[in-house]
């Protein structure tokens, strides 16, 4: 099997094969907690870590595992850091641990983390498995982010409100008030928003690429020839 370059990797990872946009993986997790910044990114994160680990693990035991029992060996090494990330939470970020709840152990179930070590790092070497974790996992962290931010702004008028529970005391003034006296989008962060904002996000994605494909359809178009003019001679040509 040929080895993929690392650019179509990240291209792949963060837009035409993007978890959240193209894929639609990992939904539950996408719309539940999206409802702002700081949940989206704390859920995020940890789908980032446990899916780069998880690569390596299975890309080192590859050759090890029988393929009668591949999908339980995967499983188990997703639940083990799954497991880890959870503990991590509970002692450094314990609030946001409380506010994403179940969430967090439900990434063992995330098909985008089975999907990923099944297709492709059970078939690559650890340092290219390893690559594509980061980009598939930075592509479903950013598209969290920017459905919790859009659902945050809409619902409030502020963004990136209580980031204190993520990062610590350092973070307590990070909160951006674009709107002074917003009252309220209240269907902005309810469950129905967030199928509102993807379906929205999903749509602008597919416009973006029909306008580059009609650009790159454009630029190797081949011109039409001009029109060649008969052009008329009358008198004596010496």
């Amino acid at each position: 099997m040929s080895t993929p370059n690392l650019r179509e990797l990240s291209v792949n990872g963060l837009w035409h094969n993007n978890p959240g946009l193209v894929q639609l993986l990992g939904l539950c997790p996408l719309l539940g907690v999206s409802n702002s910044a700081v949940n989206a990114l704390g859920l995020g994160l940890a789908t980032l870590l446990v899916l780069t680990c998880s690569n390596i693990a299975v890309s080192l035991v590859r050759g090890v595992v029988n393929t009668a029992v591949r999908l339980p060996a995967f499983v188990m090494i997703i639940a083990a850091l799954t497991t880890c990330i959870e503990l991590l939470m509970q002692a450094f970020t314990y609030e946001l641990y409380q506010i994403l709840g179940i969430f967090i152990p439900l990434i063992t179930t995330n098909c985008v983390i089975l999907g990923r070590a099944d297709g492709f790092a059970s078939r690559h070497n650890p340092l290219i498995a390893a690559y594509d974790g980061v980009m598939m996992g930075l592509g479903f962290c950013a598209v969290l982010v920017v459905l919790g931010s859009l659902r945050e702004l809409i619902g409030t008028g502020a963004v990136l409100a209580n980031m204190h529970l993520l990062f610590g005391p350092i973070a307590a003034g990070w909160t951006i008030t674009l709107f002074q006296h917003h009252e309220g989008f209240l269907l902005a962060i309810l469950p129905p928003g967030a199928f509102i904002v993807l379906g929205l996000l999903i749509a602008l994605k597919n416009r973006i690429d029909h306008h580059l494909a009609e650009r790159a359809r454009a630029a190797v178009q081949p011109q039409a020839p001009s029109a060649s003019r008969r052009v008329r001679v009358t008198g004596v040509i010496d």
